[in-house]
């Protein structure tokens, strides 16, 4: 779940020190370097120490997806560092981004409101996500959340959704495998939780 390749990513990243992560769990300097070296294993009681300080359960939210809802990229009001970071309870792999679903037309599955982690590139071909969900972008731009359906010929598909009409004979230039979904309830607690001031340790 949180590997050494997690860790050299989250100082690179950061740019924050391997002196900073070490005090951060509360162990000798060296430490830091033992675990990075192999010759130490990370304990679990710092598994949340390491994850908060080097923001490796961060994931930037690029953007709204469509699920009834027509989202067209080009006139989104995003700024190109996004609308924020969703905050994860677990560490998340940096080729993943995160969409807002707009729109009720894969209810009850996913509501409006709720957050979808992608990976970032388009790791398998068309093909393989005939009958899956997923988050797409058409070649005119349009980006969506629906399941991925056969078209009449190999270049185009069908994208359909449980509360709408189907979309028929589209051409696909991005499908964002879905990594996991977060309901808008369980974020407002995570952000909830955030927010509350930590009691100092005595």
């Amino acid at each position: 779940m949180l590997d050494v390749a997690m860790i050299e990513r989250g100082l690179e990243k950061t740019g924050k020190s391997k002196g900073g992560l070490a005090a951060a769990m509360g162990v000798r300097p060296g430490a830091v370097s033992e675990i990075l070296g192999g010759e130490r294993l990370v304990k679990a009681s710092e598994i949340l120490p390491i994850m908060e300080y080097l923001e490796l359960n961060l994931a930037p939210i690029m953007g709204r997806v469509g699920a009834g809802a027509v989202i067209e990229p080009d006139y989104e009001q995003v700024p190109p560092e996004g609308l924020g970071d969703i905050t994860l309870p677990f560490p998340i792999m940096e080729e993943t981004v995160a969409f807002e679903i707009v729109g009720d037309s894969m209810l009850p599955k996913y509501e409006s409101g709720d957050v979808i982690v992608v990976y970032k590139d388009q790791r398998h071909p068309l093909s393989s996500f005939y009958g899956e969900e997923a988050v797409v972008r058409l070649k005119t731009g349009e980006r969506y959340l629906k399941t991925i359906e056969r078209g009449k010929s190999p270049s185009v598909v069908n994208l359909t959704s449980f509360n709408a009409k189907p979309i028929v004979g589209v051409k696909l230039d991005w499908v964002g495998e879905i990594c996991l979904s977060m309901p808008k309830g369980q974020l407002e607690r995570l952000r909830a939780k955030s927010a509350r001031p930590r009691k100092k340790s005595r």
